[in-house]
């Protein structure tokens, strides 16, 4: 009982949270003993998450590349809660699979603002909440894709290696204040952001397996990393960026 009461009373935002990876963290956060503020701008799926959830929860629609509704996301989440004590910036979307310079310059801009601006957002508004009590934990989702290059993924490979070091520069300076900053790398995880490869008869039997392990990951397999990193169990631990991949990176 005692190990699903990891992040009792905590105050905890998931971004990101109406599906996929998002969702299966607001879960685990939630039979943890956290109080969950889930923000998506798909209001259908971050109302359905608070539906499952088994603690205080409150959904918040945001669309996460616009600072005024980062802003009031953090705000709602103080009026609510009086606090945040973890953030986790999960939202992210894909790029088509085209060449870097047949990649249009719009789908390039929103590519970065949804995987990356977002995070610097998140962290700007809610850093100060977290100063303020002296303690706080951030962890970002990268992905395999931000510690490697792929072939026509060049928005993606950008915006989620901005994460990484984005993370580790925020780790720097939040230190000081009892601030720890972490993120998690993914790999190829059953989530609606893969679907377009698994409809590729040719490349999917690859995809799905080029890892160590022989398979693609769950949902909650990276819930789990972003728990451990969330809470004190992880209290000597920040600017790192922990694989979820199945050993894709060493493959």
């Amino acid at each position: 009982m005692q190990d699903r009461k990891r992040l009792q009373d905590k105050v905890a935002i998931v971004t990101g949270g109406g599906s996929g990876i998002g969702r299966a963290t607001a879960m685990l956060f939630s039979e943890n003993g956290a109080k969950v503020v889930v923000a998506d701008v798909d209001v259908e799926g971050g109302e359905e998450t608070v539906r499952q959830l088994n603690n205080q929860a409150l959904f918040v629609k945001t669309n996460v590349a616009s600072s005024d509704e980062m802003k009031l996301l953090i705000q709602k989440t103080i009026n609510q809660f009086g606090t945040i004590d973890i953030l986790v910036n999960n939202a992210g979307i894909g790029n088509s699979e085209v060449r870097s310079m047949d990649l249009s310059e719009e789908e390039w801009d929103r590519v970065i603002d949804v995987n990356l601006k977002s995070v610097f957002l998140g962290m700007k508004f809610a850093a100060p909440e977290m100063i303020k009590k002296g303690s706080g934990a951030i962890v970002n989702t990268a992905s395999l894709l931000g510690l490697k290059g792929q072939k026509y993924t060049s928005a993606y490979n950008a915006s989620k290696g901005g994460v990484v070091i984005l993370t580790k520069n925020a780790a720097l300076e939040y230190g000081k204040f009892g601030i720890r900053v972490n993120a998690v790398a993914p790999g190829v995880i059953d989530t609606k952001i893969i679907e377009g490869w698994r409809q590729n008869e040719r490349k999917w039997p690859i995809i799905s397996r080029a890892n160590a392990l022989g398979r693609i990951g769950t949902p909650m397999e990276v819930a789990q990393a972003i728990l451990f990193l969330a809470s004190d169990e992880a209290s000597f631990i920040t600017g790192a960026t922990l694989s979820v991949d199945g050993g894709g990176h060493t493959f």
